[in-house]
């Protein structure tokens, strides 16, 4: 057969002109297939067609690839060898922690080469019931660490409904927005230590996880993510796609599950409505955050997450809830009814300074109180995955602005997909306060037919329009995922500058996911 040279193409952040290094080895498929083999086990070498095309391909835009083959690593030191193989060939390596289906593009091999594969590597190491702490390997998923820490009396800050299939260590990594934003201290949080296997292929932990020993050896208490050092080398991994390290395990954040709950709805007609009474909610006096999970649906995403019987269930929803509606769960630890009471008494008096209703029914859909309150403590089960449901794919456009400015930012998507000709009344909204309210995560969900190619062109103009213009004006895309990098690096060479000289330091074959790199 014909040998494959393996080389480093340019990469989202270098120059079109960038010289670009051939790799000084030729190999073929099979004598690859079989090195791979030697570390791993040949059962852990995928190279069937049908496995690679549904890893070349995802529910973005980005161009499908279709990879080499897919490897399935058992442990860390089956990961070290795989990263120096790759670095001795200059084969490009796409961790992938998370089932399918994948939405963004970050797992589709740009290059070709290996998709490293976690799913094997899904061992609860640890759960730390005093100090609330969890260490998990890559491929333990929400749907096995949810009813692990249940049975423990704790509970994950988790984003909005994740599929049971998410790597927790994946979403924590890439930053997804969790739904208690009164638990969230910083923008990485609940990620704390991590242990990493760089692009050089060494090893290296993070934090007060730092240090000779190993995990079971290490006495500290791990819970500390900065250093070692002055370096915060955690924020340097965060959102980094897995382009500049692999991590092999991560301890991350829970919190103690509370005793009581109670739930309430307020609606609203405009999105920008919405903001105001979250900002007040966050924030009352010495009570902090009224409540612990608060966001904001519109009636589309209310009515997509709900519905039983599809689609008859959906467009009824769909007609009598509110335009927007704000979520928000009270919850009671020691003196678990006392303290309810005391969050509703601060939350009508919230109600009655800024002329608002709260209700404990949700308005245009009671009876579905109780069922919510069980979906938002659980991942989401059910198949197709609920931003699926509508039409079978989908485009998301999400980015964070402070709560000053969100209003600014709220009218674009809507806008330019009337400009196309896109239902507007069938683009999903939701607003998530995060960091204690210091920012907000804005996002709206463009469901389209990926086998109608005029829907699916509409769908991506739509995306790309409206990206465009909400980075104009100043919406912060801190994930800059598929087409979003290009937007984003262009407007930012100073940053940029520095994030190649890093890549160049922690990954300098550029073996580890090339072509896609995030803003630190």
């Amino acid at each position: 057969m014909t040998p494959t040279r393996w080389r480093i193409r340019n990469s989202t952040l270098y120059p079109k002109n960038r010289e670009v290094k051939a790799t000084t080895s030729i190999l073929e498929r099979e004598v690859l297939i079989d090195k791979l083999a030697e570390i791993v086990g040949s059962e852990n070498v995928v190279t069937i067609d049908e496995a690679l095309e549904e890893f070349s391909r995802d529910h973005s835009f980005v161009k499908p690839v279709k990879p080499l083959c897919i490897v399935y690593p058992k442990n860390k030191e089956e990961v070290k060898r795989i990263v120096r193989f790759a670095n001795e060939h200059e084969i490009p390596l796409v961790p992938v922690s998370s089932g399918p289906p994948h939405l963004r593009g970050d797992t589709v091999p740009r290059e070709g080469g290996i998709i490293l594969n976690f799913s094997k590597m899904k061992k609860i190491l640890k759960i730390d019931t005093r100090n609330r702490t969890v260490i998990v390997e890559p491929g333990v998923t929400f749907g096995e660490l949810v009813p692990e820490l249940e049975k423990h009396g704790l509970k994950l800050n988790m984003p909005l409904l994740p599929r049971a299939s998410k790597s927790v260590l994946t979403s924590y990594l890439e930053r997804e927005p969790p739904l208690m934003p009164k638990y969230q201290f910083d923008y990485v949080d609940p990620l704390l230590t991590m242990e990493v296997i760089f692009g050089t292929g060494d090893e290296f932990r993070t934090g007060t996880a730092s240090g000779p020993g190993s995990l079971e050896e290490i006495n500290a208490d791990m819970v500390n993510p900065f250093g070692p050092g002055d370096v915060k080398y955690f924020k340097l991994l965060s959102g980094a796609q897995g382009s500049f390290g692999i991590v092999t395990w991560a301890m991350v954040k829970a919190e103690v599950a509370p005793k009581a709950r109670k739930i309430y709805f307020i609606p609203f007609e405009k999105a920008e409505d919405t903001i105001e009474p979250m900002n007040r909610l966050l924030r009352y006096g010495v009570m902090g955050s009224v409540a612990d999970e608060i966001f904001a649906l519109n009636n589309f995403n209310l009515a997509v997450i709900l519905a039983d019987k599809w689609p008859d269930d959906f467009e009824a929803l769909n007609k009598s809830l509110a335009p927007w509606t704000v979520v928000l769960c009270l919850g009671g630890y020691r003196r678990a009814e006392e303290r309810i009471k005391v969050q509703e008494k601060c939350l009508m008096d919230i109600a009655q300074e800024l002329a608002f209703e709260p209700t404990p029914y949700l308005p245009g859909a009671p009876g579905k109180e109780k069922l919510l309150m069980q979906l938002l403590s659980r991942p989401w089960e059910r198949e197709p995955y609920w931003k699926l449901r509508a039409k079978g794919s989908c485009a998301e456009i999400f980015f964070l602005a402070p709560p000053s400015k969100v209003t600014q930012f709220l009218h674009v998507v809507p806008e330019v997909a009337a400009k196309h000709g896109c239902d507007i009344s069938s683009i999903g909204g939701y607003i998530q306060p995060i960091v204690q309210g210091h920012a907000y995560h804005v996002e709206f969900d463009i469901p389209y037919d990926l086998s109608d190619d005029k829907e699916k062109e509409i769908a991506q103009k739509v995306f790309m329009e409206a990206s465009e213009e909400l980075i104009r004006l100043g919406a912060f895309f801190s994930r800059p995922y598929g087409a979003w990098a290009d937007m984003v690096y262009s407007r930012y060479a100073e940053g940029t500058s520095i994030i190649r000289k890093l890549k160049d330091i922690f990954d300098p074959k550029h073996v580890l996911n090339p072509g896609v790199l995030s803003i630190i």
